[in-house]
């Protein structure tokens, strides 16, 4: 039974679950009623576009997220190493907390990667350039912090499909550890 949702920010929680679970291409409007308990009035009424707008206030939710929590900290941190400790630590967090999966990499597996495209290009840059800074204010040169940023993005995306694959929080947590050392290794 769809259930009452007040406010906008409450279906992009719930649709958020559903597009993490089904992808964007197994999500149906009948299934997502169904698994997000929202009403298809409700849905018109928050999403007026139908699907693609309900994944795009998802990707935004998201890319908020990461903007306060990981992308702004980054960019304005004095202490190189304590801010890659502290973006290790909230992106392990993030992630495990909402089934290892992350949302805009899920958007380029199907037919809406053309769909999506910009606005998984802005994350996954936004997010290498300002680890990239942020080493590079460590003490890097801006060729050694954007190679070590990318590889570091690219190992945490890999970890999230290997820990799907195997099952295991623990795989994420200790790629996780190791991006952290790598980083710190490069900073010192």
């Amino acid at each position: 039974m769809p259930r009452t949702l007040l406010e906008r920010p409450d279906a992009v929680r719930a649709l958020a679950g559903v597009f993490r679970r089904r992808g964007f291409e197994g999500s149906s409007l009948s299934v997502i009623q169904q698994e997000a308990g929202i009403g298809r009035g409700s849905l018109y009424h928050f999403f007026p576009d139908g699907k693609t707008d309900m994944a795009r206030a998802v990707l935004d939710q998201v890319k908020d997220w990461f903007e306060d929590e990981v992308f702004a900290p980054l960019r304005s941190a004095a202490d190189a190493a304590e801010a890659v400790s502290a973006m290790t630590k909230a992106v392990a967090n993030y992630f495990i907390s909402r089934e290892n999966v992350c949302l805009f990499a899920a958007m380029t597996l199907g037919e809406e990667k053309a769909t999506f495209a910009g606005e998984v290009k802005t994350y996954f840059a936004d997010w290498v350039d300002a680890l990239a800074a942020l080493l590079q204010s460590g003490g890097l040169t801006p060729g050694d912090a954007r190679e070590n940023a990318l590889d570091a993005v690219a190992v945490i995306q890999g970890g999230l499909i290997l820990t799907r694959a195997y099952g295991n929080e623990t795989t994420f947590l200790g790629v996780m550890e190791r991006v952290e050392g790598r980083l710190l290794a490069q900073l010192s």
